[in-house]
């Protein structure tokens, strides 16, 4: 019984979802900060063609995310095709913007009859994996958003454990990772247990 009871207590962490200001993913990857450029627009994901796609506009998506540095650029659907909207096209960043959004292109939903299908969706590959504040991440969640909760102290980043971390908890994370409100806080270490510490100490935060 006591065995039982020290894994459960190791393997519970906290994980969170949460809403608001995410217009930009990378789908299919072997991480959240590589795969397909999927953006959002009037409230539905579509996908990015490759034409003029280059490192600079990876660039501007990889710092969108908080995911480093970009490293490839890859076209011709290299993370698989896509479905539904092909939203943007000879996308042109100067390198400088804040999200794709504001990068020129051909306008939304507007693309050359050359690119009438998903085989030439847009990727990106970062060089980073984790989405930081200044003392709190989300690790291994599939965007910037979502993921395993970590605190860092000292020089050491811990999980939390999700024994009393509750919605009040989760919305101070999420305001100080400037994503929003909380959509769900998730145990059971749902994005994995990773290689990190466990944070004994409870977590009672008031909200704001």
């Amino acid at each position: 019984m006591e065995s039982y009871l020290a894994y459960i207590f190791v393997s519970s962490f906290v994980s969170l979802i949460t809403a608001d200001r995410v217009n930009v993913r990378l789908v299919n990857g072997d991480s959240r900060c590589a795969g397909r450029v999927e953006v959002l627009h009037d409230g539905q994901w579509g996908t990015v063609c490759h034409y003029s796609w280059d490192l600079t506009d990876a660039a501007v998506v990889c710092r969108e995310m908080s995911c480093g540095e970009a490293l490839q650029a890859p076209i011709y659907s290299y993370f698989g095709p896509g479905s539904g909207k092909i939203w943007m096209d000879s996308v042109q960043c100067n390198g400088s913007e804040s999200t794709l959004k504001d990068c020129g292109s051909s306008g939304w939903g507007k693309h050359y009859s050359g690119c009438n299908g998903h085989k030439y969706d847009a990727g990106v590959r970062c060089s980073e994996t984790i989405n930081y504040g200044r003392f709190t991440r989300l690790a291994d969640g599939p965007h910037l958003c979502s993921g395993r909760l970590e605190v860092l102290y000292g020089n050491t980043w811990y999980a939390v454990c999700d024994t009393v971390f509750d919605q009040e908890d989760a919305e101070v994370v999420c305001r100080e990772l400037d994503c929003g409100a909380p959509v769900q806080v998730l145990g059971a270490a749902a994005f994995g247990k990773g290689d990190t510490q466990m944070w004994t100490q409870e977590i009672q935060c008031r909200g704001n």
